[in-house]
């Protein structure tokens, strides 16, 4: 059973206009990596599943609205800024056009744990998935996304795996769910390239 794209924090968020950050490089992955099938849309479902963020300064980065996966050419009303979150508290704070994404707090723990983070992209490849599960940095099977739960399980992940050097997470209990993240968006998409093709 894929649960994703919905919002399990508590979401401050302030509706505002699009960022005036450039989001050239953002529109150009997310709307590669739909073409690719990695963000996309589950009919049969309803729910969207993939997502995208770009860091800005301290703890504020862009990243894809919740609930946009469907969407093949995405523009820059599709993202929004998170401002500020709390993990004790399950609380994130944005503003933009939209929301933001169920996996932003996910998002937010690898740039804490990682200085050097620009970026971070969120998948889904059933045969990816498979290939990696427990080969790479994995998530336990019990932690679901979009949680504090998985916040804590990322630190994990950083303190005990080789998930710095490697910049790819799997997550088991989350079928198909692929976390990959660099100094930029180009790295962060070149590792899921090279292990596409």
């Amino acid at each position: 059973m894929i649960d994703e794209g919905y919002i399990k924090f508590q979401c401050h968020w302030e509706k505002a206009t699009v960022a005036q950050e450039d989001l050239s490089e953002p529109i150009h992955w997310r709307n590669k990596l739909f073409q690719m099938g990695l963000i996309g849309h589950y009919p049969d479902i309803n729910v969207g599943f993939g997502n995208i963020s770009q860091k800005i300064e301290g703890k504020q980065f862009i990243i894809s609205g919740t609930q946009t996966g469907h969407i093949e050419h995405i523009q820059p009303e599709h993202f929004t800024t998170v401002t500020d979150y709390n993990i004790f508290t399950n609380e994130v704070w944005c503003k933009g056009p939209v929301k933001a994404s169920s996996e932003s707090m996910t998002h937010a723990m690898i740039y804490e744990n990682d200085p050097f983070a620009g970026a971070v992209i969120h998948i889904h490849s059933k045969a990816l998935w498979q290939q990696l599960i427990n080969k790479v940095s994995t998530t336990k099977k019990e932690v679901p996304y979009g949680t504090p739960e998985m916040a804590n399980e990322i630190t994990r992940l950083f303190n005990e795996t080789e998930v710095k050097t490697k910049k790819i997470i799997v997550m088991a209990g989350h079928e198909e769910g692929i976390l990959s993240f660099g100094t930029s968006l180009q790295e962060a998409g070149g590792i899921i390239e090279s292990l596409i093709h």
